[in-house]
């Protein structure tokens, strides 16, 4: 699919793009300190140019025990700022309590995705719900936890986004315990309107994380499956998970002129879902696990979105260097000047604030040749 020069190219620019450095902090947690994070959404570009982030606070909580013991993920919010430079302003945040509906409570809120549409905008929503694990099941269901599903709601412009037509679109798969779960939308446009939205998804055990998409044609209210292995899980760091997070159209410039139309998607991974405790005399490397992941990059043919395959291949491209090394759920936004990105990062106190860098789109297209 590409040439190992095309493959150096794109991690070059992803590592300058996911800047560990020297990102700047744009939302912080509500607290300094292990478990609480503000992330796991994206980033767009409102019609008045204005930028968008959507994201959830997420509070301590130990999901192995029952989230009853910390609030875990709390609040929705979306922050505006007149441009990628400037300081983003909270101007729309649902509760869990805003967001219950069809007679189940909220545990927790989970990813999130913003999507301009023709006439307004739209809002994907992931949330833990209060639900019970088909009964040949119950008995892997860990006290005081849900299921976790989809949700949108919409409305003429984000202002006036409300859950009062709140609606579930992906339901949780009881039909298929290996993908229970589904949580954690990002959603991306085809050059012919056509919309895809990604998620994730775990199975009843919560032993692995994959990634699945949807279709939804132009104009139709209906999705198609396109996968429910988007990216297989890798033979290393990430046979754990496969979650991505983000789609990036690679440009059409320098080696990538003549070609296909590529796309560089961005995921999540780790070696194992609890941590590892390594042999002091074997090569200390990082390994990710379950709410401390860390991430690598795929390549994609957009003619066939189910032929996607990693780069990222013997070891992770993108680790904190400070905290627990976690750096996870990146967002992009394509812009005229170049490409701003945002993500989590773990800080030297544990907690996770949603950080981002800007790469001009001069050395954009200097990188791809």
């Amino acid at each position: 699919m590409t040439t190992d020069d095309q493959k150096q190219r794109l991690t070059q620019l992803a590592t300058e793009l996911i800047d560990q450095e020297n990102a700047r902090t744009l939302v912080e947690p509500q607290d300094r300190s292990t478990g609480f994070w503000f992330g796991g959404g994206n980033v767009i570009e409102d019609r008045d140019g204005s930028i968008l982030i959507a994201g959830r606070y997420r509070n301590y909580g130990d999901s192995r025990t029952g989230v009853g013991a910390g609030a875990r993920g709390l609040e929705l919010a979306i922050f505006r700022a007149p441009d990628v430079q400037s300081e983003f302003e909270k101007i729309v945040s649902f509760t869990k309590a805003d967001l219950a509906h069809s007679g189940m409570g909220i545990v927790s809120i989970e990813g999130v995705a913003l999507h301009l549409t023709d006439d307004g905008i739209e809002l994907f929503i992931s949330t833990e719900k209060d639900a019970k694990y088909p009964e040949r099941l119950a008995s892997y269901q860990k006290p005081g936890a849900g299921v976790w599903s989809i949700d949108r709601i919409h409305a003429d412009k984000v202002e006036n986004l409300s859950p009062d037509n709140i609606e579930e679109i992906i339901p949780f798969g009881t039909d298929d315990p290996g993908r229970l779960h589904c949580k954690d939308p990002w959603v991306f446009d085809l050059p012919n309107g056509d919309l895809v939205l990604g998620y994730c998804t775990h199975p009843f055990t919560w032993s692995s994380s994959g990634t699945a998409a949807l279709l939804r044609k132009a104009g139709s209210d209906t999705y198609e499956k396109v996968s429910n292995d988007l990216l297989r899980r890798g033979p290393v760091w990430d046979i754990a998970a496969a979650r991505a997070t983000e789609r990036l159209a690679i440009p059409k410039v320098g080696s990538f002129a003549a070609g296909p139309d590529l796309s560089l998607y961005f995921y999540d991974s780790c070696e194992s879902l609890r941590q590892l405790d390594e042999n002091p005399t074997a090569v200390s490397r990082p390994r990710g696990w379950s709410c401390e992941e860390i991430g690598g990059i795929a390549v994609g043919d957009d003619s066939d979105l189910t032929q996607i395959e990693s780069i990222s291949v013997e070891a992770p491209l993108f680790v904190s260097p400070h905290g627990t090394g976690c750096s996870r759920y990146i967002a992009t936004l394509v812009t005229d000047e170049g490409i701003f990105a945002n993500w989590q990062q773990s800080q030297p106190d544990l907690c996770q604030p949603l950080v981002g860098h800007f790469l001009p789109m001069e050395r954009v297209n200097e990188i791809l040749g």
